[in-house]
């Protein structure tokens, strides 16, 4: 891992989240790149980590080993073809997070024949516990595979997905997630507001109380409906509480909008979701 060249394509905040992640981990600064449209942004982010930066998308493919397309999925198409010539000289792996652009689309707009992995990251990255679901295409090697692993590790959990469609699960799940928990945490605060506790309080109690679930959970053997059940005392107030929860639905209600997520994470894609 050490001795591979990553040039970044777009460096806004994924990248900038990635190449933190990597760097406090040990890797070399002197083997990352990054290019941009944007000379403030590349300031910024050469500010901060001492990396070779460009205004040339082309500028470090040449000696590339990994190139991340971290571009917002509306410009990758021009960004691409723009590169063409030179990544179908060095053919690197490409590891692409564009939400909703098959490895079809990039193999086509950069020519072919390419190892290709793509990544849905979450915005949790940002502060290194994020959740990525990636799939590679039958070009990439374990050695490729385990160095894209290795890249999204820096900034939290990886998991591997059999099946490039099952992609809009993880952007239904983890990629969209963190709204529904932020949306939790808000109704939480301002239940607690309404019932008399001050803001400052009700808001850092609702986040404590989320993060400290969220580590609980994933620290433990035991099964989230289990650690549920850890709580509710017979007769007592978690009980009352998650009995509303299910008069009211609450499961059947974040399946909806998570199906929801799904069937639109497909039509970004210009694909049908299965029947």
């Amino acid at each position: 891992m050490a001795t591979a060249h990553l040039n970044f394509i777009g460096a806004g905040n994924m990248a900038r989240a990635i190449l933190g992640g990597l760097i406090a981990n040990g890797y070399q600064a002197s083997s990352i790149s990054a290019c941009a449209p944007n000379s403030g942004e590349l300031d910024s982010l050469k500010a901060e980590y001492p990396i070779n930066t460009s205004l040339d998308n082309n500028a470090f493919i040449d000696h590339t080993d990994v190139l991340l397309l971290c571009t917002k999925p509306q410009v990758l198409k021009a960004a691409c073809e723009g590169i063409r010539d030179s990544v179908q000289a060095r053919k690197p792996l490409i590891v692409s997070i564009a939400a909703g652009v098959t490895i079809a689309q990039i193999e086509e707009w950069l020519g072919g024949d390419l190892p290709v992995v793509r990544c849905m990251p979450n915005t949790p990255a940002l502060v290194h516990i994020g959740a990525s679901g990636l799939f590679a295409n039958s070009r990439v090697s374990p050695e490729q595979k385990n160095l894209a692993a290795s890249l999204f590790e820096s900034v939290g959990l990886v998991a591997w997905v059999p099946a490039e469609s099952d992609l809009h699960t993880v952007t239904a799940l983890s990629g969209s997630g963190p709204a529904y928990c932020f949306m939790f945490i808000e109704a939480m605060e301002k239940a607690a507001i309404g019932l008399g506790l001050n803001a400052a309080d009700a808001r850092a109690l609702a986040i404590q109380t989320m993060r400290g679930a969220a580590e609980l959970a994933s620290r433990s053997e035991e099964s989230p409906e289990q650690l549920k059940r850890r709580v509710m005392s017979p007769g007592g107030t978690t009980e009352r509480a998650v009995s509303r929860f299910e008069q009211e639905k609450l499961a059947e209600v974040v399946a909806a909008a998570i199906g929801d997520a799904w069937s639109r994470s497909y039509e970004l894609a210009g694909e049908e979701p299965p029947a």
